[in-house]
């Protein structure tokens, strides 16, 4: 049976104008992601991976073609469209974790459960990235990757049918990028979360269920996992 398409991208084109200069992020990308699936977008700097992400999760407008997010056109949305988009389906994951120096881990988690329309306990999303023994801790007592996970508890604990992680793994050591890596693969095979994650790191590609290449701000080609690697069997 065809998985269901979750975002589907046509011709998509973003051009940035700096001066006399014309930098053309994305050039023409025609994608599609399906329903509970893990992508690692994998290319240089510069190459328009976040560009992308961006667009998908409602943060830019493209210059050009379509972005679909099911059966609504994103490209199409003013602001206020967009932010209620971003508030209903999406949740996002970033290199730096953002998190309230003054509130613990359950609170920092309680302030994305207090405007969603169907979260989760913020301790049920705690638990979920293996935090439950730490959710009265406040961020300075936490390790880097604790702190990652939290911010994963954070984004998820809206429910969100998307998660999009930009080099969530970038700021921490391997060891702790493996823990971080755990709690998003839990997320993807336990909630069915469509999962994406910006990388540099090429060996983060063995646990995806299909690797997108991007290079100059085109799709330069698309590898599929036959078998995935648990977090912890990958080689850094």
């Amino acid at each position: 049976m065809q998985p269901e398409i979750v975002f589907q991208a046509r011709g998509l084109t973003k051009v940035y104008q700096t001066g006399d200069v014309e930098v053309r992020a994305l050039d023409g990308v025609d994608l599609q992601l399906y329903k509970g699936e893990f992508v690692v977008l994998l290319g240089p700097s510069g190459s328009g991976k976040s560009t992308l992400l961006n667009i998908l999760g409602g943060l830019d407008w493209a210059t050009s073609g379509t972005c679909r997010f099911k059966d609504h056109d994103l490209t199409v949305d003013d602001e206020r469209a967009l932010t209620l988009y971003r508030r209903d389906h999406v949740g996002f994951v970033f290199q730096f974790y953002n998190l309230i120096p003054s509130l613990t881990a359950r609170e920092n988690v309680s302030l994305c459960t207090e405007i969603a329309r169907d979260p989760m306990p913020p301790e049920e999303a705690l638990r979920l990235v293996g935090l439950g023994e730490r959710m009265n801790h406040f961020p300075a007592q936490l390790s880097g990757g604790e702190q990652q996970r939290v911010a994963i508890a954070r984004a998820i604990a809206k429910r969100p049918e998307v998660l999009l992680c930009d080099e969530p793994t970038g700021a921490l050591d391997s060891k702790t990028g493996v823990w971080v890596l755990e709690a998003l693969a839990s997320v993807n095979a336990e909630l069915g979360t469509t999962t994406v994650v910006i990388t540099h790191n090429a060996a983060i590609r063995e646990i995806a269920h299909r690797v997108i290449y991007i290079a100059d701000g085109r799709i330069a080609h698309i590898v599929e996992n036959e078998r995935r690697l648990a977090p912890s069997e990958i080689s850094w």
